[in-house]
Order: structure tokens, then sequence, then C-alpha cells
């Protein structure tokens, strides 16, 4: 969240409410922005919001804590020197990094909605939105069936500051997965 001084529109203050401090790159809000600015570009065609969405594409993509599998980490800065939270935080409480599936859905659902307004310039975010659903389709994140509370996916973070739905199945990630995967349908049967 930006607060902006309503005379000038300067920038006061950076905050987060979900994320790990007020500096670092929570994994669904980037998810979040790219796939709003994707929209937004399809539904306008100002070339500033389709600009933010692939630099914010590219981020994600090329960002050094991003696993192999592209699932990213709940905060793509949890830990790392620099990125002080301003919430009770203790990095003992977890034995590993949580990983946010549902961070995953979204951004694949956005890439594939990217590469569709991008042409042959599209290919690389096709491709990284197949490799997250080949991922979020395989043994660590998708459920098999009847367990899970019925989700589809597993290890999804609500809100680790406010100690909630922490490694957990969420239904929006369900949502987007399911949503990529129209998407991958009526892209790849064109």
């Amino acid at each position: 969240m930006f607060s902006y001084d309503p005379q000038n529109g300067q920038v006061l203050s950076r905050e987060t409410f979900q994320g790990f401090s007020n500096n670092s790159t929570w994994a669904r809000g980037e998810a979040w922005g790219i796939y709003g600015f994707t929209i937004v570009y399809r539904e306008t065609k100002d070339k500033r919001f389709l600009n933010t969405a692939r630099q914010m594409a590219d981020f994600y993509l090329h960002n050094h804590r991003l696993p192999a599998d592209k699932i990213p980490l709940w905060d793509f800065n949890v830990n790392e020197p620099g990125f002080v939270p301003l919430w009770k935080y203790d990095a003992r409480q977890f034995s590993y990094i949580p990983r946010d599936a549902s961070a995953a859905a979204i951004t694949a659902s956005a890439f594939l909605e990217l590469s569709t307004q991008l042409g042959q310039e599209g290919k690389p975010y096709f491709n990284a939105a197949v490799e997250i659903l080949k991922s979020l389709s395989g043994r660590n994140y998708l459920a098999k069936q009847g367990t899970n509370n019925n989700f589809i996916l597993k290890h999804s973070v609500g809100s680790i500051p406010h100690g909630f739905e922490i490694d957990k199945p969420i239904v929006y990630a369900d949502y987007y997965f399911l949503e990529a995967l129209l998407r991958y349908q009526k892209i790849a049967s064109h």
C-alpha cells in the first residue's frame, strides 16, 4: 500500500499488511499486480499498463529467490538482510520458508493472458506459465482427490503476519489455477 500526499502526489510511505516488510516483495501482491496491469491493458490498450505488467513479470521470473519450480516463497525477501518486519516475526517458528501456490496460480493465469497480448514477444511468459502449471499439477502441490478438505491445491499462504492460512489450501488458489488451465487450453487449441 502506498500513502500519497494529496497536494502533490508524492509518496509519503510504503506499507505492507501481508508481506514480510514494507520494502519487501510479497509474492501474491506481485502476482496481483501482474494480473491487474495485464487485464487493464487488455481493456484499455494503454501501453503504460502493458509496460508495467511486463516489468513486474520480468521481476518475478528473474528474481534470484524464485525456486526452480517457479512456485514462489510467500515473500521474495523473507529473512534477507535489509528487510525488517514491523510485526512479531521469529524465523525459528518455521523449519522451512512456506511457498505460496496461490501466488503461482495467479501468476500463471496472468502470464498466459499477457502472452496473448504480446504475440511472439509473449512466448517467454507462455513458457513460464506452462512451467508453473506443471509444478502446480505435480505431487508437491496437487492434492489427491478426497484429501486437502477437497481443495485442489496444497501449500498456499494467506497471511503470515496475521498468523492465518499458513501452508493451507485457499479457494482463490484453486480458482486461478482452474482459470489458468482454461486459458492454456484456449491458447493451445488455436
